[in-house]
């Protein structure tokens, strides 16, 4: 086989010319080649395999491969250590290690200098040299739906039980989806029960390429037409011991977002982090494994394209990001189970996750408003007292909790004799008045009581419904109540007995959605009453970085019993679990939409649940974390997301509590909540000047529910985000990448939030095309917002992709209307029930082509299969050629019946001499030549054919 020798160093090149005229140098000669750069020879053998598969995949052949001949080199000393810095992979992840420990390990080290800049991780000292041995391809064999092939190893690692023969799969599933697995194929080992597509044949057009190392064993995945590299392997061993699995890959840039839940700018740092997935009760700062798990990344590329990978892995893991770019997955259990999404828009990667782990589901229209909760609430005549100054402030609220407060001896399913003895009639007397009343529940079920004085435990422990211990007895730990019991919601019993426990709880008390706390699980003392066991699971060989060292801080042991698997292998599934039992036991209950939130959360978890961001305190930084946390979550499919508007820990002050109110009119989850030794935070609770400004944020966020409710429908229906990041409509241009304090509602609503103290302006990134200011929207067009302000306002702003610095008193949030879009708009009340019954306007932006679109779906906000029966209006707005007109997809009685009273254009360059509404002429229009704004009144019904023209 013909090579091209690697370009080597000058000192290299002398002593090579030494070959020639000295015998002696010439075997130091060879030695220096293979050292410094055997590596590149091996790549470059890999290269020709590569080459050799690729040309058998082009001529189809269906049987075993021979793969082309290899010419093996010696086995390289681990000596072997000229590693540029950044691309050095740990050969001691486990634990700190000695250089004599390293190279016994046939591993490189090398001391890095640690500066004060240097990350808190850092490169490592100990490394694996190119030649550590892995495993080797054989058997590759196409297949019907890809290939399979065996992987072998001969030489153990330093982890123990490895399991030495793998079996691959390759699976070309779709066009833009590849699916990896390396399993045991002796052993059936744990593998997370996701319900994902199945597929029965190979994608016909894929736009991706996948070429296979044989020794030592790696995958390179490429993008066509282009070659670029998405996912290469080759660049570290692979590790499959039952407790320790390592992948490594390279990146195609250093612009990496998901990997959930954390604690960090939308873009994550690629110099040297670990990130863990370990659900952990822990309040949120940098560094900490959080509340949920999501091993799903998207990577932005060059040229605006995109693609993602997800490890179907739930097992406690560490994902480590290193500069050169590199990524390492390494977990602690169960499989290998790769997908790989190939996009190639940002938008269809997410697209092609939901696709995976399922699309999230349809709030009540109820949910979309304004929520209002505190551990402290301690009676109904409290909460429905603060329910009443809502009112009589005018501040709109359609959904108030409670806290732990309603509980009798804080134990699930009760309410306590004392302050809420009229508990069921606070209930009815809030949905008298329109709103929706939820409660926390949480998973852990009081132990402590004498048998018969607590149903939960006693059919619980009737029916085996708990986590046990080695014993076989239930596992005791400490929550709120005391000693406590964890259901396992992998067991189908349990299902049904929560649904039970449920349905008989909303028989006393007719509460409207459910409120899922504490679920990672969390537990007061390390594992049990009793301590854990001294086992594998508890003492793994390699423990991740979780907060408190060990598996079981702050949450139950590892080794518990669980029905489909150990607590070992589902932790991380908890919160999703009982998510899944919640809703399914609310949609029994209600017989409506379900509404439940989760703190603990897993993928595919949308389908079931919404998230709120945990224990966040009264800060700017969390005020200003927030932002990527809900776009971030968005990307994860769990749309449903937000906030604890001003703070849950600490006191909040009162300019901090105006501007997260502000931003959390579009939290796609809008709720304010605070803690039990906390000063008040209600909106009524601030001076005049601050409680204006929150009326208006709240009035805006009301006005634009019909359009954020139409969003949450493309999420549901098409995969689509509500809260997006920039980068997804204009990947394109590479200044949005790492834009994430700012956030796009939908395709059509730019949202700056002023996110420091002192702040009376606000500078934000405005991408490529023309940008409508929406305070410049006449008070008519939305029936009743706030007026405008009266310092003149910029109507539009024309980008060329630029920074703008705008003004941002305390009472404004800035909000911009994209060129090309129509937003509906409703007149807003003060609880959903009133606002639905508002008269619709349009706000209509043309692009400087004179175009727009947009759309409306609108059902009864309640019912479940709504898009089954058809009990659905869907209707299209578009404008062009100075008209505008509705096509409608779908109609149906509940939407026929919506008015339209107004139609507000941006950007009409000249005054109209007629304007006419279904050949009426409209003779009251109104035009600004400053601000460029028509508005028209019209008597229209959204659910009949209509056109407005002007000339």
């Amino acid at each position: 086989m013909g090579m091209r020798r690697p370009p080597c160093s000058r000192q290299l090149a002398w002593a090579l010319f030494g070959v020639y005229t000295l015998a002696i140098l010439a075997a130091a000669a060879l030695v220096g080649h293979v050292l410094l750069c055997g590596f590149t020879v091996v790549r470059q053998e890999r290269v020709e395999l590569f080459r050799g598969l690729a040309q058998a995949d082009r001529a189809g052949s269906q049987g075993l491969w021979d793969a082309p001949e290899q010419h093996h080199l010696p086995t390289l000393a681990p000596t072997q250590c000229d590693v540029p810095p950044n691309n050095r992979f740990d050969c001691a992840p486990e634990t700190t290690i000695t250089q004599e420990q390293c190279e016994a390990r046939g591993c490189c080290y090398i001391p890095a200098r640690q500066g004060p800049q240097s990350p808190p991780m850092g490169q490592p000292w100990c490394f694996f040299p190119p030649s550590y041995p892995s495993y080797r391809l054989e058997n590759l064999t196409a297949t019907d739906m890809g290939y399979t092939a065996t992987l072998t190893r001969t030489i153990p690692t330093f982890y123990p039980k490895d399991i030495l023969t793998l079996r691959l799969e390759v699976l070309m599933e779709t066009d833009s989806r590849l699916h990896i697995t390396i399993k045991d194929p002796a052993n059936r080992r744990y593998e997370v029960p996701l319900e994902t597509p199945h597929v029965h044949g190979r994608a016909q057009a894929p736009i991706y390429t996948v070429e296979f190392s044989q020794e030592p064993f790696g995958l390179i995945v490429r993008r066509k037409p282009d070659s670029r590299v998405l996912l290469n392997t080759t660049v570290a061993p692979l590790f499959f011991a039952d407790q320790f699995l390592q992948l490594s890959t390279t990146l195609p840039s250093q612009y990496v977002a998901g990997l959930a839940e954390h604690l960090s700018p939308l873009m994550l740092d690629t110099n040297w982090t670990r990130i863990t997935l370990w659900n952990r009760d822990v309040a949120p700062e940098p560094g900490m494994n959080l509340y949920g798990s999501h091993p799903f990344y998207l990577a932005l590329e060059d040229g605006g394209l995109a693609h993602g990978v997800f490890l179907v892995n739930s097992n406690a893991m560490d994902v480590i990001l290193q500069p050169s770019p590199a990524l390492s997955w390494r977990t602690t259990g169960g499989i290998l189970d790769v997908y790989v999404f190939l996009g190639p828009e940002p938008k269809s990667v997410v697209q092609q996750y939901l696709e995976v782990v399922g699309y999230p589901a349809m709030p009540p229209y109820w949910s979309l408003g304004f929520h209002l909760c505190r551990w402290g609430y301690t009676s109904t005549a409290m909460t429905l007292e603060v329910v009443e100054n809502m009112s009589r402030a005018g501040f709109p609220l359609d959904v108030q909790w409670n806290d732990l407060d309603y509980m009798d001896a804080r134990r699930d399913f009760t309410f306590n004799q004392d302050g809420f003895r009229d508990f069921p009639d606070m209930v009815h007397e809030l949905h008298r008045g329109g709103r929706h009343y939820v409660m926390i529940v949480d998973p852990a079920i009081s132990s402590s009581g004498p048998t018969g004085s607590y149903r939960p435990y006693d059919e619980g422990l009737r029916r085996g419904v708990f986590i046990t211990n080695d014993t076989g007895q239930p596992l005791i730990g400490k929550v709120w109540p005391g000693p406590s019991a964890f259901p396992d919601f992998t067991n189908p019993e349990t299902q049904r007995w929560w649904q039970d426990m449920v349905v008989e709880f909303h028989a006393q008390v007719p509460f409207d959605g459910m409120w899922i706390d504490m679920n990672e699980p969390s537990n007061f003392v390390k594992g049990s009453e009793v301590g854990c066991p001294d086992s594998e699971l508890e003492n793994p060989p390699y423990v991740p970085g979780v907060v408190g060292g060990t598996l079981r801080a702050a949450t139950i042991c590892a080794s518990s019993h669980q029905h489909l698997s150990s607590h070992y292998n589902l932790h991380n599934l908890y919160g999703l679990t009982e998510a899944m039992a919640s809703h399914r036991a609310l949609v029994t209950a209600r017989g409506t939409r379900p509404f439940v939130i989760s703190r603990s959360t897993f993928a595919g978890h949308g389908q079931y649940a919404g998230h709120w961001t945990g224990d966040v305190g009264s800060t700017w930084e969390q005020l200003t974390f927030s932002v990527a946390e809900t776009m971030l979550f968005n990307l994860l499919g769990i749309p449903l997301v937000g906030a604890d508007i001003c703070g849950f820990l600490g006191n909040t002050s009162e300019e901090l509590c105006v501007r997260w109110t502000q931003l959390g009119a579009f939290y796609p989850f809008m709720r304010n909540h605070n803690g039990l030794t906390n000063l008040p935070q209600e909106p009524y609770r601030f001076s005049e000047t601050a409680q204006q400004a929150m009326r208006k944020a709240l009035a805006l966020r009301y006005a634009l529910l019909p359009y954020l409710y139409t969003l949450f429908h493309g999420a549901h229906t098409r995969a689509e985000t509500v809260a997006r990041p920039l980068f997804l409509e204009f990947p394109q241009d590479p200044r949005t990448w790492t834009v994430d304090r700012q956030l796009l509602w939908g395709e059509a609503l730019l949202v700056t939030p002023v996110l420091e103290a002192g702040k009376t302006e606000v500078t934000g990134y405005f991408p490529k095309g023309t940008w409508y200011n929406l305070q410049t929207v006449p008070v008519e067009a939305s029936g009743r917002l706030p007026p405008p302000p009266t310092t003149p306002l910029q109507p539009a702003i024309h980008s060329e992709g630029q920074w703008v610095t705008l003004p941002a008193p305390l009472d404004t949030i800035n909000v911009h209307l994209r060129a090309g879009y129509i937003v509906p708009l409703q007149g807003p009340g003060l609880t959903t029930t009133e606002s639905r019954k508002q008269p619709l306007a349009l706000v209509v932006a043309l692009s400087g082509s004179g175009d727009a679109h947009g759309e409306l779906f609108w059902d009864d906000g309640d019912s479940l299969g709504v898009l089954e029966r058809g009990d659905y209006t869907l209707v299209v707005f578009v404008a062009t050629n100075n008209t505008v007109v509705n096509k409608l997809v779908h109609v149906d009685s509940e939407g026929a019946s919506l008015q339209l009273r107004k139609v507000t254009v941006l950007g009409v360059a000249t005054t109209p001499q007629q304007v006419v509404s279904n050949g009426i002429p409209i003779s009251n229009f109104t035009y600004s030549p400053d601000t460029k704004i028509l508005g028209i009144p019209v008597f229209l019904s959204v659910g009949e054919p209509f056109v407005i023209m002007w000339s």
